[in-house]
């Protein structure tokens, strides 16, 4: 019987991983769609980056509270693997809490303090969940959040919480199991949490509790293998992807944009004209300015919306959305993804991506959220692993008035007034100290 146990594990093991390795590598050459950008300059500010955001969540106990309670979900999720190696090496060897004659006295203090951090990872999903559908906080309730994406911050939350209950059954029966001295059983010491509660299962017979903690053991080792599955496929991929985001992030100062060199060498020319190159009868090869579709994006825009938490602090924080304007920096990163999602499937299905007749600017975001930003980094600022969703609208922006001369009535103007004037006023350059010889005068 073990010996069909351990291969039915082994298969359900490798089926797990075979699907993750898969949907991991589409996800991989997804981001890879987006254009080169070398982000490998100073990598010890980048390491310290990565540890303060991604391992530490700094920016997070900016809200003390909540960020205590994603601590203790995140730490258990993180720490709670130690045992889970245990539970995998178990159903392939067929052992029985492997660790235990290893680590000794060490062992049940270990898993007591798994089983604290279980129990906070639990009363943090269930906070959450409260927070979520009863409390309703208004940046957990957004318009762009309807249907999946809180379908999908429901099912995780709800997922984790069945999973640390049936660890904490599945302990709590093994104890009584070893007190009756049963085979295969390990004896240890008493566990911290569920040593107190045997009694609720003291009086069933020693079949039915084996095959409870069998049950248990199962489902849990299972549904851990279905969370991996589920991963790439949620918000959740956060995980593991903040990590890398966190690393390549921004380290120039928050008000800096890149500039297009194009377009400086343009206006350098036109204040300095004996700079320019010499005309040719030869038309320089035409590139796109800005981005129209992820494909003009950066590999490391791509990932930002891979990485994206959905956690709403860049849209809290936006004044455009605080007014009322469409504008959700939140929204802006998930359309991006759902537009990598859909270009992947294209190639999927015809090797290469073939024209669809769609692109990121105008069928998922909007002239009118692009013309709401102001450009004032805080969305930057608030994200807790270093996205940069400012950087997505700016290139979006540029293609809108360099491509489709899309602009307001008021740019208009004083792109006008920069061409001709060399500033964005209505005034000659020749008029420009005047107002000098009326103070002196």
């Amino acid at each position: 019987m073990h010996i069909i146990q351990q291969l039915l594990f082994i298969l359900c093991s490798g089926i797990a991983v075979f699907f993750f390795a898969k949907k991991v590598a589409e996800i991989r050459r997804n981001i890879n769609l987006g254009r080169d950008e070398d982000i490998t300059d100073n990598p010890s500010a980048r390491w310290k980056n990565m540890i303060l955001l991604a391992l530490g969540q700094k920016k997070m106990f900016k809200r003390p509270v909540a960020a205590f309670l994603h601590l203790a979900v995140y730490a258990g999720f993180i720490i709670i693997n130690l045992e889970i190696l245990e539970i995998f090496l178990d159903g392939i060897l067929g052992k029985h809490r492997l660790f235990a004659p290893m680590l000794g006295n060490l062992y049940p203090f270990l898993i007591g303090f798994f089983e604290v951090l279980a129990v906070l990872v639990l009363t943090a999903c269930v906070i959450f969940l409260i927070r979520r559908n009863i409390l309703k906080l208004r940046r957990l309730n957004m318009p762009e959040l309807n249907g999946w994406p809180k379908s999908d911050a429901n099912i995780i939350l709800t997922t984790e919480i069945i999973l640390m209950g049936l660890f904490l059954t599945m302990n709590t029966i093994d104890l009584v199991l070893q007190s009756r001295g049963v085979e295969h059983y390990t004896q240890t010491a008493s566990f911290w949490i569920t040593g107190n509660f045997t009694w609720l299962y003291s009086n069933l017979s020693t079949a039915t509790l084996i095959g409870i903690e069998r049950t248990c053991w199962w489902l849990h080792i299972l549904g851990i293998f279905l969370f991996l599955n589920y991963l790439p496929f949620s918000k959740h991929l956060h995980i593991i992807l903040a990590f890398p985001n966190a690393y390549y992030g921004k380290l120039i100062p928050q008000g800096e944009i890149k500039n297009m060199p194009d377009i400086q060498n343009e206006v350098l020319y036109m204040m300095e004209p004996d700079k320019a190159p010499p005309a040719t009868d030869a038309q320089p090869e035409h590139h796109r300015f800005g981005a129209k579709d992820i494909q003009d994006l950066s590999w490391k825009n791509l990932l930002d919306a891979y990485s994206c938490t959905e956690c709403g602090r860049c849209t809290a924080v936006c004044p455009a959305n605080m007014t009322g304007k469409k504008l959700s920096p939140r929204k802006i990163m998930m359309d991006t993804r759902d537009r990598m999602e859909e270009v992947g499937k294209n190639i999927d299905v015809n090797k290469t991506f073939q024209d669809d007749g769609k692109s990121l600017l105008n069928d998922y975001i909007t002239t009118e959220e692009l013309r709401a930003c102001t450009t004032c980094q805080a969305c930057v600022e608030a994200c807790p692993v270093s996205i940069d969703p400012l950087s997505i609208i700016t290139q979006l922006r540029r293609n809108l008035v360099m491509e489709d001369s899309n602009a307001p009535q008021e740019w208009n103007m004083m792109f006008g007034n920069i061409e001709n004037n060399m500033a964005p006023w209505k005034f000659s350059p020749d008029d420009r100290d005047k107002w000098v010889e009326e103070l002196a005068g």
